[in-house]
């Protein structure tokens, strides 16, 4: 089904995002977590792409048997690295193929030891290119798109941002799953200024449970995320006095309030990135009853 129409039906939800193993030695933990995964009942789950595209077959088989075994719907990410038509065409069609009817089409980051990101085809140089490919090749797929509470990076203002958004959006966008977010007001302030242009695709807010401060430290610098101080010191605080599980468990209890506040306060649902890690999710949507 078609993640849109699945958000008009049920509300509040909870999405599940996982990323593909590079090797397949670790298929069966992965599939373990999935099917710990299984009472949470998400209302769609997402694998990621790789970077670079580096495990797009890996995505591609993955999603097929969410499809198929488990009786999940899923959504594959799909970016504009290493893209070409053909490579698009081959990996939309195994889609179609398996049955899945969704795909969240990214810019994507740059290969690792890369700085910035250089197209590999004028033809998808940005996400909007991507969107709007999929949209005129295969229209019956359900897109969602990416937006950023606190502005993409790269982004040289914030109105530029959402105007980049909108694009997306008026070439075919059907929904927006957000990047990760600390401060729930930086989502809500957001979806006031996306409904100010008139745009009224649903807004699901991504949110992320830290488990390492080292790493979030690292992502929060990528993604141009920012880390409140009062939880940076409480997540260093945690690191101080009971090492990484004091900071999972920090991380896990922070992640809990924050779903809960933006589901009280009117969000739609909460797409969850798992990290490929049943015990988290799973304390979460216990503490959210």
């Amino acid at each position: 089904m078609r993640i849109r129409d699945l958000i008009a039906a049920r509300r509040p939800f909870v999405s599940l995002e996982f990323f593909p193993p590079k090797e397949r030695e670790a298929w069966a933990g992965f599939f373990d977590v999935v099917e710990r995964l299984l009472p949470v009942h998400p209302l769609f789950v997402s694998v990621t792409y790789g970077a670079g595209g580096s495990t797009h077959a890996h995505t591609l088989e993955i999603v097929s048997r969410l499809k198929t075994a488990y009786g999940l719907e899923p959504m594959a990410h799909l970016t504009c690295v290493g893209a070409s038509r053909e490579k698009i065409r081959g990996f939309l069609d195994g889609l179609r193929a398996a049955g899945v009817d969704n795909v969240l089409a990214l810019r994507g980051d740059p290969p690792r030891g890369q700085e910035n990101f250089v197209p590999d085809s004028d033809d998808f140089r940005h996400a909007s290119d991507l969107v709007g490919f999929i949209r005129r090749e295969y229209p019956g797929l359900c897109l969602g798109v990416a937006g950023y509470p606190e502005c993409h990076p790269e982004a040289v203002s914030p109105e530029a941002d959402l105007d980049f958004l909108r694009q997306k959006l008026a070439l075919g966008g059907d929904f927006v799953v957000t990047q990760l977010f600390f401060d729930n007001d930086c989502y809500f302030r957001f979806v006031e200024k996306v409904r100010a242009l008139g745009i009224d695709a649903p807004i699901v807010p991504g949110v992320l449970p830290v488990m390492s401060l080292a790493s979030v430290k690292r992502l929060v610098g990528m993604c141009g995320a920012t880390l409140p101080s009062a939880y940076l010191a409480e997540l260093e605080a945690a690191d101080a006095s009971g090492g990484a599980a004091a900071v999972a468990k920090a991380g896990i209890a922070y992640a809990t309030r924050q779903a809960k506040d933006l589901l009280a306060r009117g969000a739609p649902g909460v797409h969850l990135y798992t990290l490929n890690k049943a015990e988290a999710v799973l304390s979460i949507i216990a503490g959210l009853g």
